[in-house]
């Protein structure tokens, strides 16, 4: 193992400074949800395009007298009024329907009193009344979703209000999953003697696809060099990240850093102050990102979550790395000789964050994974972080 290690932050400083955003591709509103968009939307019309209602009711001039009024048309949501409002009169009107011209303001039915076409007021409306003006939402050229920006369905909401029918966003990167060992077999399957079924291949698809990568092979490898480098070969012909779990270590079947060495894939790093996750390693062949993680499931997915994710959300040119909060912990917490990411659930209590542990913190415990809300640092040291203490935590 290398004896110094590097901290978190100069870890994922050292990823991030290899990852340059992927090009951009038109990619149709209805086919963009969880993508990224590469260039900053505009709108191409006032949001809304007019003057409409925000209630049902009736439209009337604001200097109407409280008197009845003549009704003489009806504007309804995509079918507005024929004619023009005149002193005297009011034109019934829906939700989202266009103001009519000559009205000013809109009295809701439960206000006015409606008999043989005429309606009386409760009382005069003040002018703009449950009006919703043309441009109220966005401006006609107004940046409407920034660059970056991941598109959840409120994003597209706005797209589509905004007049955008197709968007530009960064392609997907394209994520293989590799996962090294001879004692490996599909979940479900019978297990020998010292066989364990394989769950990081999965969890590893699983993650990578929540950050909208698309998946060019999940495979599992034989402890071997031959296979190690055939498979990685294989690999990195059509992918731009590929993310190797076990045989990164020192042991004598470890073959990752040999086989990536011959393939022209350079070490960025080796080693980094976590628990769990020390042996973890990163390089680079030309704009391909390879990442070798511990084999240990826990170790896995943290050292994804801390490394991998921010990785694929910079490909995709979006902001790569989650705000980090404080939370104040709720059991004592030993102290290790490495810093800790714990696994833990928060949850809110007198106005404050809390961080309790998810159970047995073990890199081999996959349970502590389940319900977990967040990863919370603890310094390493001695002695042990007192319940009560602020800690810093990140959201998975």
């Amino acid at each position: 193992m290398p004896t110094e290690l590097l901290s978190i932050e100069a870890a994922r400083a050292a990823v991030l400074s290899s990852c340059a955003p992927l090009p951009a591709e038109p990619v149709a509103l209805a086919d963009a949800a969880g993508r990224v968009l590469a260039a900053e939307l505009r709108a191409a019309a006032d949001v809304p395009h007019f003057d409409n209602s925000a209630m049902d009711g009736f439209a009337v001039r604001s200097d109407a007298s409280s008197g009845p009024l003549l009704v003489v048309d009806e504007s309804r949501a995509g079918a507005p009024a024929s004619r023009s409002l005149a002193p005297g009169e009011a034109i019934r009107i829906s939700t989202g329907a266009a103001l009519p011209d000559g009205s000013d303001a809109v009295v809701p039915l439960e206000q006015a009193d409606e008999q043989d076409g005429r309606v009386t007021l409760a009382q005069p409306p003040a002018p703009g009344r449950h009006v919703r003006r043309a441009g109220e939402d966005l401006r006609a050229g107004a940046g409407a979703l920034p660059a970056g920006a991941r598109l959840d369905a409120a994003a597209l909401a706005v797209a589509a209000s905004a007049g955008a029918a197709e968007l530009s966003c960064t392609r997907r990167p394209r994520v293989a999953i590799l996962c090294t060992g001879d004692e490996l077999r599909p979940p479900g399957s019978p297990l020998a003697p010292g066989e364990i079924h394989n769950s990081n291949g999965p969890m590893l698809a699983a993650l990578a696809a929540q950050e909208g990568a698309v998946l060019t092979t999940v495979a599992t490898v034989p402890d071997t060099r031959t296979a190690t480098e055939e498979a990685l070969a294989h690999a990195l012909r059509d992918a731009d990240v590929v993310v190797l779990s076990g045989g990164v270590s020192v042991g004598p079947h470890d073959h990752v850093k040999p086989a990536l060495a011959a393939l022209g894939v350079a070490q960025r790093l080796w080693g980094v102050d976590l628990q769990p996750g020390k042996p973890t390693w990163f390089g680079v062949r030309d704009a391909q990102l390879v990442f070798g993680l511990p084999g240990n499931p826990v170790s896995s997915f943290v050292t994804f979550a801390l490394f991998a994710r921010p990785a694929l959300r910079a490909l995709q040119a979006a902001p790569p790395l989650p705000p980090r909060e404080h939370a104040m912990l709720t059991v004592d917490v030993p102290r290790r000789a490495r810093t800790q990411a714990l696994r833990v659930r928060l949850d809110a209590a007198d106005g404050a964050l809390r961080a309790t542990p998810t159970g047995a913190q073990g890199s081999h415990v996959t349970a502590s994974l389940l319900g977990a809300d967040a990863l919370a640092f603890l310094a390493r040291g001695e002695g042990a972080v007192a319940a009560g203490e602020r800690v810093l935590v990140e959201r998975l």
